[in-house]
């Protein structure tokens, strides 16, 4: 493995702030539809209600096989609602689902409101790459698509409020031959509208995130702080010598959470980060069962009245789960040089 960089295994221990909801929050069995897995979900609160869009890919969990290849899999995006975050209703029928003979199924939402609308990230299997898709909706039903990116990009996320003018995004453009291998790094751009992205820039890029030997990526919708924009984002390591995980014949992949601060102004600029993961990967279900054991995906981050900051992720590909931690504990890990 060309890039393979062995990582101390020291640095992956779950940061001391963290709470752990005992459960998932989201399971297939919360789904009125067909449902195998559900995660990947993206989270917002507006006038006192939590919002929740999911991954759903459609299947049989129980027939475990069925998934052990990605190929040709079935996706469609859930809707869910919640009075604490915690329980949720799921509405009776999915509420996006794309494809055609050009694309094969929009997946990974992650959801921001702005300008009065949702606006919907999304990731896009074409027949010709991944590209990441932008939508809006006034009302979660309808959907206007605003505009896909060229291949391959993914893992969008849209700023909640405009930036010097300009709608702002992160994101993880996936540049196989210039970067080699898996070598994929956080980006991000602007846009007047929705519809023209430039302006791109590298904001952090493997090398810097010491638990990580793989690939990273923006997780949620960043949380505004007066000391600047809090951001969560994936971290991938690799080791050869790592076998089964999951039900996939082979997982050689761990996937962390990490956390930076970005400048208010300039969110180009990293201005803190912690060198350690946020989140790293325990217990039953992120390290036994799942899809893909051993891999959290961070999706959704929010900033309660009380500066409780809670943040919802995916273990393994399978389930929706949720942590909750102080903003200062973890504006702290970001700007303590000791962390």
């Amino acid at each position: 493995m060309a890039n393979f960089r062995k990582i101390d295994e020291s640095l992956f221990t779950t940061a001391s702030c963290i709470t752990r909801h005992p459960t998932p929050v989201l399971s297939y069995k919360d789904v009125p539809y067909q449902s195998a897995l559900t995660f990947n979900a993206g989270v917002l609160k507006k006038d006192g209600k939590y919002i929740m869009i999911f991954r759903n890919d459609v299947g049989d969990f129980e027939a475990q096989r069925l998934f052990a290849n990605e190929k040709g899999c079935i996706t469609n995006l859930g809707l869910a609602f919640s009075d604490d975050g915690v329980h949720w209703n799921v509405e009776p029928e999915p509420c996006f689902d794309l494809h055609d003979s050009e694309i094969v199924r929009a997946y990974d939402p992650r959801v921001t409101f702005i300008d009065g609308e949702y606006c919907i990230c999304f990731a896009v299997d074409t027949r010709h790459g991944v590209r990441g898709g932008m939508a809006v909706s006034k009302d979660l039903k309808h959907f206007e698509i605003k505009s896909m990116s060229v291949p391959d990009n993914r893992n969008m996320v849209l700023f909640p409020e405009k930036i010097g003018g300009n709608y702002v995004r992160l994101e993880r453009p996936m540049p196989v031959y210039s970067r080699g291998g898996h070598v994929f790094d956080m980006w991000l751009s602007e846009s007047p509208d929705l519809v023209y992205w430039g302006k791109s820039r590298l904001v952090l890029a493997t090398e810097d995130v010491p638990f990580c030997n793989d690939k990273i990526g923006p997780g949620a919708p960043p949380i505004k702080t007066e000391k600047g924009w809090l951001v969560i984002f994936h971290a991938v390591d690799v080791d050869p010598e790592r076998g089964k995980h999951g039900w996939e014949p082979k997982w050689q992949k761990r996937y962390t959470i990490g956390i930076a601060l970005l400048d208010l102004n300039d969110p180009s600029k990293v201005i803190g980060m912690s060198k350690r993961p946020l989140i790293v990967p325990e217990g039953y279900y992120e390290m036994e069962q799942g899809f893909r054991t051993n891999a959290l995906f961070p999706c959704g981050m929010l900033l309660e009245e009380d500066d409780t900051v809670r943040i919802y992720y995916s273990a393994g590909d399978a389930v929706v789960c949720m942590a909750t931690a102080p903003l200062d504990e973890l504006l702290a890990l970001c700007t303590d040089p000791r962390q």
